[in-house]
């Protein structure tokens, strides 16, 4: 199964309660860890990675606590999970430009590329403002096209065989 980290879901959650605090208020770790059930050390130890980043002002003090560093409109998701986590990857031909040591007889290695290139641009094109709020079925197809479309243009500069329509299946209004 292809899933993102334990941290890297908790500091999406975490990052999106800023994102809903309009007034961009300062934020503790105890009252975050309350708010979404999470154990305050692993609260406390992914705001200070994601302060390090860059991602949350740290001030320190009786008042003290987090704040967005910038709008949330500007945060993508992949931002986010690269903080925590480290460069996006989904196979080790895609880490750090490519190249294994398989890398010149693998018969896959160009389609993991353009797989890894879709992954990322989606996970750049979701701001931390889409994840305050529900996404809806209409936005998948601007979503899916233009993720699609530059991911594969990005990785061979062909759009052959890539209908990038991101349709769901009929009744579908929500991305669950």
């Amino acid at each position: 199964m292809f899933r993102i980290t334990k941290q890297a879901d908790y500091g999406i959650v975490l990052m999106t309660y800023f994102a809903r605090d309009e007034e961009r208020s300062v934020h503790n770790a105890r009252d975050l860890a309350d708010r979404a059930r999470l154990p305050q050390p692993t609260v406390t130890k992914i705001l200070k990675v994601l302060a390090r980043q860059g991602l949350l002002i740290s001030q320190r003090g009786v008042k003290g606590g987090y704040q967005l560093a910038g709008e949330p409109r500007e945060i993508t998701v992949g931002r986010i999970i690269t903080a925590l986590e480290g460069p996006i990857a989904i196979a080790q031909c895609c880490e750090n430009g490519g190249g294994c040591e398989k890398d010149d007889h693998c018969p896959v290695a160009g389609n993991w590329q353009i797989i890894d290139n879709v992954i990322r641009q989606a996970l750049e094109s979701i701001t931390l403002a889409d994840m305050a709020q529900p996404l809806r079925a209409k936005q998948l197809p601007r979503l899916g096209a233009s993720v699609t479309a530059a991911a594969v243009n990005a990785t061979t500069g062909d759009l052959t065989g890539c209908t990038g329509r991101g349709e769901l299946a009929a009744g579908d209004e929500s991305v669950a």
